[in-house]
C-alpha cells in the first residue's frame, strides 16, 4: 500500500486479484484493458522512460520473442509515463537505427501505453518512490484468460529483465493450469512435475505405494511424476 502526497491511498494489486481495468491511448490506438484481450493471457509491463538504453534492450528482446508470445496466446502491453509522440518516435528509432546483438529492423507491434498522468502506473503499483517518484519501475504482471493476476515481478531501474525467466514463468503457469500440477524449482518443459499434496496422511501413504511407474514419492508430502515436453507443448496457448 502506498500513500501519495495528496493522502490518496493506492493499493497495489496482488496475485489472485482481478486485473484493474482501464482505458488508455497507445501506439496501437485506444485499448480497453483487460477486456480487449478476453480469453488471452496478458503480460502488462512497465519501463522507466523512452530513449533509454536498458529499456531499448528490453523492447528489442520483447520484439524478438513476439512470435513466441503469440504462439502462447499471450498479448504484450507496455507502459511508461511518457507521451504517445515520444513512444512513436522512440519505437521508430529502434526500428531504423538500433542494431544490437544481431537484432535490427525491429518493429514493435504490441501496444505501448501513454500514461502521462501516471494513473495506470499508480493503479498497478509501478510508481515506487523509494526508487523513483517520476518513473515507473520495471514491473511485469502475468494475467490469465480470466483476467486474474497470476504472477508479479518487479525490477529496479538499473536492471534489465531476464526474458528467459519471463518465458519460463508463462509456460509454467499454462502447464500448471493444463495438467493440475505444480512446478519444482528451476522447472523446464520435460522435467518432472509435482503431484499436489494428498488431503490426508492415509491417502498420501497409499499414493506412495502406487504402482504408477511415472510417479516417484520422496516422502508422503513430496511426489513427482513424469510429464513429457511433447505433452506440455501440445497444450500451450490453448
Amino acid at each position: 500500500m502506498e500513500t501519495n502526497n495528496n493522502n490518496t491511498v493506492n493499493v497495489m494489486p496482488r496475485i489472485g486479484d482481478k486485473a484493474p481495468a482501464f482505458v488508455a491511448k497507445s501506439t496501437q490506438g485506444e485499448i480497453n484493458f483487460p477486456s480487449d484481450y478476453k480469453g488471452m493471457w496478458k503480460i502488462l509491463f512497465s519501463h522507466p522512460a523512452d530513449f533509454t538504453p536498458v529499456c531499448t534492450s528490453e523492447f528489442m528482446s520483447f520484439g524478438k520473442l513476439a512470435d513466441e508470445f503469440e504462439r502462447l496466446n499471450t498479448q504484450l502491453v507496455g507502459l511508461s509515463v511518457d507521451g504517445l509522440y515520444s513512444h512513436i518516435a522512440w519505437l521508430r528509432t529502434i526500428k531504423e537505427k538500433i542494431d544490437w546483438k544481431g537484432m535490427k529492423d525491429m518493429e514493435i507491434k504490441f501496444p505501448l501505453i501513454e500514461d502521462i498522468t501516471m494513473n495506470v502506473a499508480k493503479m498497478y503499483g509501478m510508481i515506487q518512490p523509494g526508487e523513483s517518484s517520476t518513473s515507473a519501475v520495471r514491473a511485469v504482471f502475468f494475467i490469465d484468460p480470466f483476467d486474474k493476476i497470476r504472477t508479479i515481478m518487479y525490477y529496479p531501474l538499473a536492471l534489465g529483465r531476464n526474458f528467459d525467466e519471463i518465458m519460463r514463468v508463462l509456460v509454467a503457469l499454462q502447464t500448471a493450469d493444463n495438467f493440475g500440477v505444480a512446478m519444482p524449482a528451476d522447472w523446464r518443459p520435460g522435467d518432472e512435475v509435482i503431484v499436489p499434496t494428498a488431503g490426508s496422511c492415509g491417502v498420501a501413504k497409499e499414493r506412495m505405494q502406487s504402482s504408477d511407474e511415472d510417479m516417484h514419492c520422496y516422502d508422503w508430502f513430496f511426489c513427482t511424476k513424469k510429464l513429457s515436453k511433447e505433452k506440455v507443448e501440445e497444450k500451450l496457448g490453448k
